[in-house]
């Protein structure tokens, strides 16, 4: 998801999002373990991603974004 339609969402819909990111990472991580993950370069666009929702969230606590 790009940024912009991130920044669209509301606290609650960011939190359900970066729990659904954090589930998606724990599965690619249980998927590396056995062998089974052959896309390695999802790893860095669920990281990304859980970066810039924690992101936006703090700025949405602080005020600076609406």
């Amino acid at each position: 998801m790009e940024l912009k339609e991130l920044s669209q969402k509301n606290e609650q819909q960011l939190n359900e999002h970066l729990g659904e990111l954090r589930r998606e990472q724990f599965n690619l991580r249980m998927q590396k373990g056995s062998g089974q993950l052959t896309q390695t370069h999802q790893f860095g666009r669920v990281r990304r991603e859980i970066a810039q929702v924690k992101h936006l969230l703090g700025a949405k606590k602080a005020g600076t974004v609406k």
